[in-house]
This record gives structure tokens, sequence and C-alpha cells, in this order.
């Protein structure tokens, strides 16, 4: 029995589509660490290991769980990353609407408009557009040709928005880093207000 060219384009096309299946689950399982978080993940992000031990909210902050800002008004709803530019202070918002952790971050000399973003990629350690190398690199946009996001430098140094090319870096200290890490995934939403 003979088969007919679009019997063999068929074939052709199924075997292509399985190939793609198998290589997009092996990348799958190679990027577990992009997986998104979930509740247990997300509730690990707070800011106190354990109770009465306070808030450390950023680079010079005291702040204790009772004396932290208020997420802005405006700012959205449900699950979400808040990134004040006129504080210089990031939320990470909980789907019950409380704020899972907050502190203060140091900007790079590009910064965002506000708006709403997503997360469109992460990095667990990689060189800052600074040189810097840094870790848990969140990047949700671009702003002049410039990769904008969240970060922690490995050496706890800040940005210079005053030297060299200009950069998005919106940098934390490393343990904040570390949370916004844990906190959001690819496609988690992010609202920068002024």
């Amino acid at each position: 029995m003979a088969v007919s060219s679009s019997g063999k384009t068929v074939a052709a096309l199924t075997a292509a589509a399985l190939g793609a299946v198998g290589f997009l689950t092996y990348q799958a399982a190679a990027s577990a660490s992009d997986r998104p978080a979930g509740p247990a993940d997300r509730a690990s992000a707070s800011a106190s290991p354990e109770p009465g031990a306070g808030r450390e909210t950023g680079p010079e902050s005291n702040e204790t769980a009772n004396e932290q800002p208020p997420v802005p008004a405006g700012s959205g709803t449900g699950l979400r990353v808040v990134y004040s530019l006129g504080a210089k202070r990031v939320w990470l918002v909980g789907e019950d609407e409380r704020p899972v952790r907050t502190y203060e971050v140091w900007p790079s000399a590009v910064s965002p408009a506000p708006g709403e973003y997503a997360v469109v990629s992460r990095a667990e350690s990689v060189a800052g557009s600074d040189g810097v190398p840094i870790e848990h690199s969140v990047v949700f946009t671009t702003a002049e040709g410039v990769v904008v996001g969240f970060s922690a430098a490995v050496d706890g140094s800040r940005p210079d928005p005053d030297a060299g090319p200009r950069t998005g870096g919106i940098r934390a200290p490393r343990k904040d880093g570390a949370a916004m890490w844990k906190f959001a995934p690819v496609g988690t939403k992010v609202v920068v207000v002024r």
C-alpha cells in the first residue's frame, strides 16, 4: 500500500511535535529553580524567621514589623511585588493583600515608568550590567533600552548611578534579594508606583 505525500507530511509533523515536547520537558526539568513558587515558598520569603525578631527591611533601616510602611494605595490587588520610586522601597504582597516583606532598595540610573509589569526572566547568578557579580536577578521590563530588575550584589555594594554605563539594577541586601527570588517566579505581577 502506497503512502500519499500528505500522509508523509502528517507523519513528519507528528515526529517533530513529539521531539519538541520531549525537548521542552527536558528544559522544564533542567530549570526547576524557575518553577512557580508555591504558597509555602512565598511564606518562607517572610522577613522574620522567628517571632519577635522584627523585620529588618533594608539598607539602613531599623524598622520592626509594627513600624513598617503600608503598601501604597493604588498599587493593584492580589499577589504582587510593589516598587515605590519615591520611597525607594519594595513590598512583597501576598494573596491576602498583606505584605509578606518590605525593604528599602538602592535604585540605579534608569528607572521604570509607573505601571504594571510581570517578571520576564530570572538568573540565580550573573554579572550585572555594571560588571558587579549579582545574585537573584528578577527582571521585569526595559527602560531607555536598559534592562530593569531587582537583584543583590554578592559583595553587598550599591549601584553608582553617576558612574559608568547607565544601568537598571534595583539592588537590595542579599537577604532581601533571596526573599524576592523565592517570592517572584516568572509571570509574577510587578507594580511600579511613584
